[in-house]
């Protein structure tokens, strides 16, 4: 689509980011004494169904399906969102290959995919017929198959198709004509081979392993980053210290929970300029990647309410809001 093809669309994604919940509602509802408040809450705001009695997972799965269908609402191109639907195209296969091969139900496992949903991806998986998927994913599909039928490596299939998934965002970013798609792929691919790296250096991971984990990078070196994590993590934490990721090596150095923290709130203050842009795709994504955020935010609010974690301990995990 054209830029100018998006006026319609973006007119409707201002009216959308009214609803959006603003950092004043996240700490509305930390200071909620429990889970059922926080529910009628986001109730309050139109999030669930119109399902009566919905629990939190319920209400949140509810607004992630009507996320996948934010372009039909919008009347946008459906490609448009395909780079940000990767890790659920993965998650499917992910799924589908252990649901064939151990023989076990894995329910809440798969995920929506208008092309590649639970009974399409476990059909292509049972006859082998991986040139039904899409090109970037069909050696890494064959290979993990293998993987956990010959060697039952249930390590092995995941790092092989979590790998495959980096690379193909990455390669997609690369192609995308949108600035918004290159950047949030660059930092997508960057932040989830930090994990690998510092999971690694904790679990002393040999540096085989980290070559098959450790997806090629626009933002890192691929290289120097498995020779660090081989050494260990203050190794990793040393070499990101001097690159643009410099913040994620001091929150590193506070805890994973801080990292984490870190990683969402520096997409956010990406995604944010595009607020003011009113004749591309960018506002459209940023929305996307906006609610993306709200959702995370809410289920970890929910998750820590009936954990009885304290206000000062999720406020820690307190995420940037786009509004």
């Amino acid at each position: 689509m054209a830029d100018m093809d998006y006026l319609f669309a973006v007119a409707r994604i201002r009216v959308l980011e009214k609803k959006l919940l603003s950092g004043a509602d996240i700490e509305q509802m930390i200071a909620m004494p429990d889970t059922d408040r926080v529910t009628a809450f986001l109730e309050e705001k139109g999030w669930g169904s119109s399902d009566a009695g919905q629990k939190g997972e319920g209400i949140l799965a509810a607004e992630e399906e009507k996320l996948r269908g934010l372009a039909k609402e919008l009347r946008v191109d459906e490609s448009i969102f395909e780079l940000l639907s990767y890790t659920d195209l993965y998650q499917n296969l992910k799924a589908a290959i252990k649901t064939v091969l151990t023989n076990d139900a894995h329910p809440n496992v798969f995920v929506s995919h208008p092309q590649y949903g639970e009974a399409r991806m476990l059909s292509i998986v049972r006859e082998k017929k991986f040139e039904e998927l899409p090109e970037h994913m069909r050696e890494a599909a064959a290979e993990a198959y293998e993987a956990l039928l010959t060697i039952r490596d249930g390590q092995l299939c995941d790092v092989i198709l979590d790998r495959a998934a980096l690379t193909a965002i990455g390669e997609a970013g690369k192609r995308s004509r949108e600035k918004i798609l290159r950047d949030y792929a660059r930092l997508f691919v960057a932040v989830h081979d930090i994990r690998i790296a510092v999971r690694s250096a904790a679990a002393h991971k040999e540096r085989a392993f980290l070559a098959r984990a450790i997806a090629p990078s626009e933002a890192l070196d691929e290289k120097r980053l498995i020779e660090t994590a081989a050494i260990g993590t203050d190794a990793v934490i040393d070499y990101l210290s001097g690159t643009e990721y410099r913040g994620a090596a001091e929150a590193l150095q506070k805890s994973a929970t801080a990292f984490d923290l870190w990683c969402d709130d520096h997409l956010m203050e990406m995604i944010k300029p595009q607020k003011y842009n009113s004749v591309s795709s960018g506002p459209v994504v940023a929305y996307r990647l906006a609610r993306e955020n709200e959702i995370r935010m809410a289920r970890i609010i929910l998750t820590a309410k009936a954990n009885g974690l304290p206000e000062e301990a999720i406020r820690e995990r307190a995420r940037e809001m786009y509004v």
